[in-house]
């Protein structure tokens, strides 16, 4: 791949020599739930990064987070089978016919996996002798020092640094500052993987728009949502919401309620609709979904109405899906069709009962043959996947659309106006061409 796009400060795996060296690569293989794979995708696109460091003489140990098994009131980390790395290691052995192997270490029923120890060395023997393709370690967040401060984190960094010759970081999604993406950076020669040259690339697409620029956002939470989507709606020349943030739009805005907004929210929302009363960005979707309960898609408890017959100081039941007649509205439809970049990062309805608005929004985007089309988020991916199958694989490799593997990380990256502001991006260009610290032998 070229390097368009990207800053010449960033260290970029091609420039590595990885021949005969042991390479430690932290990818976001964080796919796993109740100890099975939802969606390979964001595996499988780090297998160009994986491939080309075997073929260029590398010795790969693997490394990812999965799921938040450290409670954040107690402190403690519980290992559970259902976020273990197994899954993904069967998977890769599975795609790339080679053999992976896991390392066991002690583990405290609270404090996780104190660190890496010494029986770790004979199996770097057996990988640098290729009797196995791979090492794969335990989930980074069940190690005491990955989430820690002090000195319990600078050791765990010391120990992974110690494990290799070269750090690579193929992980955007995982924005995060922890050890196993930001403090490495500080004992390795350390380069971005190619998907994160990828996604960094794209994300000047969005940062830096081809004009005019929609972007779709919904959300589960207004109050998680709006620093981003201020910066967003700064960007864009029309803005389409979807989810709980769209409610809470139109509780502020027409002054109603809608069961399940809070307060909080309308009264936080109400500079979002004194911003647009000027501007005028916000493109309604005149037809949603009411229904009584969210039990279910329930026959009876749900209907269709329209904004227009909104009333100040109405209540309203859960609203959970966008009608699909909204997308054949007339300033809808042309504010999709005429875009020439879009950015979706937005599940319309409430899954699983509530999926027609989400299925309506992805056709009708598509329906837009120019546009660059950029998805963000492992729930927007999910869903588009599993309404829209056929349209999924067959604009899987084309080139106007752009499936993002992290979506936290796009929003933060926008949010900053710069993917370079993200701290394990920014440490790995502080560190560029730095003598490595020499890590403590195991």
């Amino acid at each position: 791949m070229g390097n368009q796009g990207l800053d010449p400060g960033l260290p970029l795996i091609q420039n590595a020599d990885l021949n005969g060296k042991v390479i430690l690569v932290r990818f976001d293989h964080n796919v796993v739930k109740d100890g099975e794979i939802r969606d390979p995708y964001r595996i499988d696109r780090t297998l160009g990064t994986l491939y080309n460091i075997v073929e260029r003489g590398g010795r790969p140990i693997l490394m990812t987070h999965i799921g938040r098994p450290k409670d954040k009131k107690t402190g403690e980390i519980k290992c559970k089978l259902g976020e273990s790395v197994e899954p993904i290691v069967e998977y890769l052995e599975h795609k790339l016919h080679t053999k992976f192997h896991i390392p066991r270490f002690n583990t405290d029923p609270k404090l996780g996996i104190i660190g890496i120890d010494t029986s770790i060395n004979l199996y770097i023997r057996n990988l640098k002798e290729r009797r196995i393709g791979g090492i794969y370690l335990p989930n980074t967040r069940w190690f005491q020092g990955e989430e820690a401060t002090g000195e319990a984190r600078e050791n765990f960094a010391i120990q992974l640094a110690g494990l290799a010759d070269i750090f690579i970081n193929d992980a955007f999604g995982s924005w995060q500052p922890h050890a196993s993406t930001y403090d490495i950076t500080k004992h390795l020669p350390s380069y971005a993987g190619f998907l994160m040259q990828q996604e960094i690339t794209n994300l000047s697409s969005v940062i830096n728009p081809q004009r005019p620029f929609v972007a779709v956002v919904a959300g589960a939470k207004y109050d998680t949502k709006i620093k981003p989507l201020y910066a967003i709606y700064e960007k864009v020349d029309r803005l389409i919401l979807g989810g709980v943030i769209y409610n809470t739009f139109l509780c502020a805005k027409y002054r109603i309620s809608i069961e399940g907004v809070s307060e909080k929210d309308i009264i936080a929302a109400r500079d979002l609709v004194e911003k647009d009363r000027v501007s005028q960005k916000i493109v309604e979707l005149p037809y949603i979904v009411e229904s009584d309960t969210i039990e279910g898609r329930i026959e009876g408890k749900y209907r269709t109405i329209s904004i227009k017959d909104f009333r100040e100081g109405r209540r309203y039941g859960y609203i959970l899906d966008i009608d699909p007649e909204s997308f054949e509205d007339r300033s809808v439809l042309e504010s999709v069709s005429g875009a020439r970049t879009i950015f979706v990062n937005a599940v319309m309805g409430f899954t699983p009962h509530f999926t027609s608005g989400s299925a309506a929004l992805d056709s009708t985007i598509d329906r837009n043959r120019t546009a660059i089309k950029m998805y963000g988020g492992g729930d927007t991916l999910q869903e588009f996947k599993n309404l829209c199958p056929g349209l999924y694989l067959s604009v899987l490799d084309n080139t106007q659309y752009y499936f993002f593997t992290g979506g936290g990380a796009v929003l933060t990256a926008i949010e900053q106006g710069s993917p370079y502001g993200l701290k394990p991006v920014q440490a790995l260009m502080e560190n560029r061409g730095k003598p490595p610290d020499i890590p403590l032998p195991l």
